[in-house]
């Protein structure tokens, strides 16, 4: 049997880009096998069309389907060009031996659209499954026929609970949570700035179970100065208003109107926030909850006077509200990756003078509503606070975009359009696709040049790595304006030269020779001062390109003004990661993230594969803009070998520049073949002392913390892993 679903299909000039996944299932119970099918393209005629497929890792099927986590890859991603003036093709799924085949229509002219399908995808961010599609319940029957309600119970626990981190989580919550003597104090606590915090609800045909558990959760807040102010859309159901005048009866803080009409999400929200009279808003979903100390947390941000906007992390209740999971621990504002998701969501509380001066939710952005308004109020913002702790709970049930974000998959067009609005307000020309998960979205730009990279590689010997780096570069790069720099050190296999004397002649190529010992940074200083490019490449000898756009994407990530430096994807050669941005901080000075993770996962709420910004990243691969280098005043010389490109970046990030990871420009790395070991005392010392300069240097940011990290994660035990009770 053959299941699949399209996530995504859209055209790119007359190319067509879908994608998805799908499986051959054989077997059935305990015996069942997953295999991935073969996938052609054929036009309506019948003929085969050339077509690129690429495989990817899903998990997430993998788990809902009911296979292990050793089957093989079931994602694809298919691209095909547009042949004369036929619009007509069909994707065809075949079952390994070609005894079985799916047919999916595809039409170049209506495309641009997610699939109309009945939903069978599950959304790879997320680190467990918890309900089955709706395609599988047939399935589920079956099992449950052959194999009894005991093993079908054993299914449901595994499927719910496919991974340690939701007791784990559970756990730390409760260990974290305000506790009674706490929220006690904060009831009898008062700040010497108390505004009126408004919170705006629209509600639609609520179940009272999920309306009652809201309001009790707003009348149990430690701060007092608050406002409820409830837009009830259900029409000629008065399930809402049954239970609200029950509250409103006994507090005039709950404000409660019965629209004539339903509105919709943003019409109805906007008539809550005309209730408003607070001086700051926050936003609330009509069947979610807020823990006791939420306001209290808010109106603590807001006594910095200059703080705009505040916003918290957020995680999932159950339906019977017994279970918390799946928490977002969320960066510090980080506006590359809120371009790539919205990931500050919930709580979320802005002046209301900004609803007045900018304007409230927009109709047209329905399902990314919210989306849109945090972009349009994040760029008037002057200070943006994030309070990392759970602060919002968001109930997550079959059909929400809490837990199945394919059931609103008009949101995903939505969002994408919210990102090119704003990305249009700032003036900077750029398209925006999706990404490589579904409601994340990748910016690609237009700025109409293509400035001279100077491509800087130091080099001892090795050649078979040099050559190798610079033929994937020379072969696969769509970018074509580049000059390469290598900086001969101290080699001295006679191959080394024979090949520098074969590249001097092209036109594009300078061999120069620095003469002293080992000094990455000095080496490097010594090619910029060599360099014509308005962009330069700090770029090891060790790597090689996978992806052809890869060039081009860090230079127009660099062409952008308010960025300093971009970074790439560095694999090892077994395709799991070498680095996807840098922590400052973890290990004692600073670690890789998602180091040594399967290429194929997405890592923590999907960041290993989502542009974003760190505050450092290596500089086996990094780019820069001259001017920025210079104005840093280089690689600090003091640092021979280790910690001189986080030291870089810290610079760069003090000149007020952003530092973005951009995954889509992916590099193989062969980690540092040729500097050797640290295995000798000299080395050793030399390491220590390093490791000291970096810590008295950066003295204060490593006590602040990382701001592109979270507190609430590990610097010890791996990124992105829950601190645990020592605080380590």
């Amino acid at each position: 049997m053959i299941k699949y679903n399209i996530d995504e299909t859209k055209t790119d000039e007359e190319v067509l880009t879908a994608a998805g996944w799908a499986a051959w299932i054989s077997g059935e119970g305990e015996e069942k096998a997953l295999t991935h099918t073969e996938i052609r393209v054929e036009r309506k005629s019948g003929r085969a069309v050339a077509a690129d497929v690429r495989t990817l890792y899903r998990s997430d099927v993998i788990r809902a389907l009911g296979g292990s986590e050793s089957d093989e890859m079931m994602g694809f991603q298919i691209r095909f060009r547009k042949e004369e003036d036929e619009n007509q093709y069909t994707l065809i799924f075949t079952s390994p031996g070609g005894t079985e085949s799916e047919k999916y229509p595809v039409d170049f002219r209506t495309v641009n659209m997610l699939s109309r399908q009945e939903n069978r995808h599950y959304e790879g961010a997320a680190d467990m499954l918890k309900h089955v599609s709706r395609q599988l319940i047939a399935d589920d029957f079956q099992y449950l026929r052959q194999f009894g309600p005991r093993k079908y119970a054993g299914l449901v626990v595994r499927r719910l609970n496919s991974s340690d981190r939701i007791p784990a989580y559970e756990k730390w919550a409760k260990q974290n949570d305000a506790k009674a003597d706490e929220l006690a104090k904060q009831r009898k606590y008062h700040f010497a700035y108390e505004p009126k915090i408004s919170i705006v609800i629209p509600a639609y045909r609520t179940r009272k179970k999920y309306l009652r558990e809201l309001l009790q959760s707003i009348e149990k807040q430690t701060y007092r100065n608050w406002q409820l102010c409830i837009a009830d859309g259900s029409g000629e159901d008065a399930c809402v208003e049954e239970v609200v005048k029950k509250y409103t009866a006994r507090d005039p803080r709950i404000c409660y109107r019965r629209l004539e009409k339903n509105e919709g999400i943003s019409g109805n929200t906007n008539e809550a926030l005309k209730m408003a009279d607070g001086e700051y808003i926050v936003l609330c979903d009509h069947d979610d909850v807020i823990p006791p100390n939420a306001l209290f947390e808010l109106v603590k941000a807001l006594q910095d006077r200059e703080v705009d906007i505040v916003y918290t992390d957020e995680d999932k209740i159950s339906m019977d509200s017994s279970r918390r999971f799946d928490p977002n621990f969320k960066p510090d504002f980080n506006p590359d990756l809120l371009c790539s998701t919205n990931y500050i969501c919930h709580l979320f509380l802005f002046p209301r003078s900004f609803y007045e001066k900018y304007g409230g939710f927009r109709k047209e952005f329905d399902g990314a509503q919210d989306y849109d308004l945090i972009l349009r109020y994040t760029e008037k913002a002057g200070k943006i606070c994030h309070i990392p702790k759970i602060l919002y709970h968001w109930r997550s049930h079959y059909g929400s975009t809490a837990d199945n974000p394919e059931s609103k998959s008009y949101a995903f067009e939505n969002g994408a359009r919210a990102v090119r609005e704003h990305y249009e307000r700032l003036g900077i020309p750029a398209r925006v696709g999706h990404g490589v998960l579904a409601g994340t979205y990748h910016t690609m730009y237009d700025w109409g040049e293509e400035p001279l990279i100077s491509i800087i590689v130091p080099n001892k010997d090795h050649v078979g790595d040099l050559k190798k780096c610079m033929d994937s570069v020379d072969s696969k790069s769509i970018y074509r304006n580049y000059e390469w720099i290598i900086v001969e050190n101290n080699s001295t296999e006679a191959e080394t030269f024979r090949y520098y004397d074969s590249i001097r002649d092209r036109k594009n190529v300078t061999v120069l020779t620095y003469k002293g010992a080992f000094n990455y940074s000095r080496i490097n200083n010594f090619g910029v001062r060599h360099a014509r490019g308005e962009l330069l490449l700090l770029l090891n000898n060790d790597t090689e390109m996978i992806r052809p756009e890869s060039l081009k994407a860090m230079a127009d990530l660099c062409l952008r003004e308010d960025v300093g430096i971009a970074g790439a994807r560095l694999l090892y050669p077994d395709r799991t990661i070498q680095h996807a941005g840098v922590i400052v901080g973890f290990g004692g000075v600073a670690g890789h993230a998602f180091c040594n993770l399967s290429s194929r996962d997405p890592g923590y709420m999907g960041r290993a594969v989502m542009t974003q910004d760190y505050s450092a990243v290596t500089a086996a691969c990094l780019m820069v803009r001259k001017e920025i280098f210079e104005a840093a005043g280089g690689l600090t010389e003091e640092y021979a070998v280790a910690f001189n490109d986080i030291d870089f970046c810290m610079k760069v990030g003090a000149l007020g520049k952003r530092i973005v990871y951009e995954p889509s420009a992916e590099f193989y790395h062969y980690e540092s073949k040729s500097r050797g070991s640290e295995d000798t005392r000299e080395k050793v010392e030399r390491f220590r002392s390093e490791v000291e300069r970096f810590e008295s240097t950066w003295k204060d940011f490593l006590a602040k913390g990382d701001p592109c990290y979270n507190p609430n994660f590990s610097l010890t035990i791996g990124p992105f892993c829950l601190r645990q009770e020592t605080g380590k």
